[in-house]
């Protein structure tokens, strides 16, 4: 009996503090959580920041010249015209521009993401030797040179090596690109298994053959992230092409749309549409991408 009668109260002070806890955190579970206005309102300022001038910007490309210099940019356009977007492609050399720029962002697309796969395939594969640790220490840092600092000497020597043109413009696009890109193939390698090229290795394969074959395939998510930033960066960068191409019939679209602001400040429908038809391969390609950045991101930060 003196042997049972600890074990029924430790069982029953057990099942009671069971119930206790269940009491305690069952209001808890039940209770909605607070919605964090300071949040949404910063996210809903911030939208309108951008969703503003982009309702503007469509408004006033389907307008006639009438309609947009009536002083009312937030009105309808009635009636709907593309005389705009024609008047913006006849006037200036825009197709040719816009030729020059998916150019120069193509190179600068695969010109990227080959050099920074190779790039962090090295490093990521000799951490140990202190050159190639450094070398990565030295491409980090080049991220926190702008172009402007260099724009000078950068000037120069691509006017020396006969490089101011939009070849030029692609090369120095693609190196300021190589820090970010080797950080974020860096990262990724380095939850890659080492096992799985020593079987590749023990199969007689070589190390070209590894990283083609068998590493390189394996970044494909990677390699879209990185695509996609230098894309955007080199579609839109108005600073490096208007300092290093030096004529001006080879310039890329943003460069191009000083024109407008100039010779057209007055036609507002033109000028719109040409905004418009400038940044509109950059949006849709981010819209029909943008799972992969955030895929490739996400996949590189957790691993």
């Amino acid at each position: 009996m003196s042997t049972q009668i600890p074990l029924a109260t430790s069982t029953t002070s057990g099942e009671l503090r069971g119930r206790d806890a269940d009491s305690v955190k069952a209001p808890r579970a039940g209770r909605p959580e607070r919605f964090n206005w300071p949040v949404t309102i910063a996210l809903a300022v911030c939208s309108l920041a951008v969703l503003i001038p982009l309702y503007v910007t469509l408004t006033m490309a389907f307008k006639t010249t009438s309609q947009a210099v009536d002083g009312n940019a937030f009105s309808l356009p009635a009636p709907f015209t593309l005389d705009g977007f024609v008047q913006a492609w006849n006037l200036t050399t825009f197709p040719r521009s816009f030729a020059i720029s998916v150019g120069v962002s193509a190179f600068t697309v695969v010109g990227t993401i080959l050099l920074s796969a190779f790039a962090a395939y090295a490093i990521s594969r000799n951490w140990d030797r202190r050159f190639f640790r450094w070398s990565f220490y030295y491409l980090l840092a080049a991220l926190f040179l702008p172009f402007p600092v260099v724009a000078l000497s950068q000037v120069k020597l691509t006017g020396l090596a006969h490089l101011d043109n939009p070849l030029g413009v692609a090369i120095l696009h693609v190196m300021f690109q190589l820090g970010f890109s080797v950080l974020l193939f860096t990262a990724f390698l380095r939850s890659i298994p080492d096992e799985l090229e020593e079987s590749a290795r023990l199969e007689g394969a070589t190390t070209g053959q590894v990283f083609w074959q068998l590493i390189f395939p394996l970044l494909a998510p990677m390699s879209a992230t990185v695509g996609i930033f230098a894309f955007l960066a080199s579609w839109n960068d108005f600073v490096m092409p208007s300092l290093i191409t030096s004529d001006p019939a080879m310039q890329t679209l943003p460069v191009l749309q000083q024109i407008f602001q100039t010779q057209f400040s007055n036609n507002y429908n033109v000028s719109f549409a040409s905004y418009l038809m400038a940044m509109a391969p950059a949006i849709l390609v981010y819209l029909f991408t943008q799972r992969w950045v955030m895929a490739g991101v996400t996949q590189g930060a957790i691993k």
